[in-house]
């Protein structure tokens, strides 16, 4: 699929090359289009599914960056309740050092302080914001800022940073939490501006002997 450069798409000063950015997937959204996300989308395909804008995804996974390197490790925790989203959870946690919590999300978890496995942290990542509802609700009652990614479907209640992106594809997880992994080091400063992290987009990415039995309620 073409996807024409215009001033409208910012697809100047790429976080990879467009080709990359394309190939794995992360401007394909959904048929259904939100309120919250409708200045993100670029255009809608033939058959009915809305594309996001490459350039404001560039932007906003930059800026998410930014936010995040402010916070400690310890006191970041990253969810993902779909299954494609686990393994690239778990790989971004390993380098940026945060608490991944993936599978089930267990109620209480961070609003609870009896909760068995109760959590306090400053700051919550979310994969999918329909799927990790519960985690954004208890994290906006305690009053701890979420980073979220979004898709076409998505609306922003609980949402302090959204990040347009496809958030169901299995290589454009991999590849979205490969690329915050990476600016999150440059920010902080521990790898230099022009360097990539030590593992590859293929590592963050959920294998499919893993997920091959699994539904798409699941993913």
């Amino acid at each position: 699929m073409s996807y024409e450069r215009d001033e409208t798409q910012n697809t100047d000063n790429l976080l990879l090359p467009l080709e990359e950015l394309l190939a794995a997937g992360l401007h394909i959204g959904t048929r259904i289009k939100t309120e919250s996300m409708e200045e993100y989308i670029y255009r809608v395909r033939p058959d009915g599914l809305f594309i996001l804008n490459v350039g404001k995804t560039n932007e906003r996974i930059s800026l998410a960056a930014k936010f995040i390197s402010r916070f400690e490790p310890s006191e970041i925790i990253v969810i993902s309740s779909r299954l494609y989203g686990r393994t690239p959870v778990q790989k971004f946690c390993q380098v940026i050092r945060a608490i991944p919590i993936v599978g089930r999300f267990l109620p209480g978890l961070i609003s609870n302080p009896s909760q068995p496995k109760h959590v306090e942290p400053q700051l919550v990542v979310v994969t999918d914001p329909r799927a990790d509802k519960q985690a954004m609700e208890e994290a906006s009652i305690v009053g701890i800022p979420v980073v979220a990614l979004c898709d076409t479907d998505n609306i922003f209640s609980y949402v302090d940073l959204a990040i347009p992106i496809n958030n169901k594809g299995r290589r454009a997880l991999a590849m979205a939490y490969w690329l915050l992994s990476r600016q999150v080091l440059r920010e902080r400063k521990e790898i230099p501006v022009d360097s990539d992290i030590q593992l590859s987009i293929d590592d963050f990415e959920t294998k499919l002997k893993i997920a091959s039995h699994k539904t798409d309620d699941e993913i």
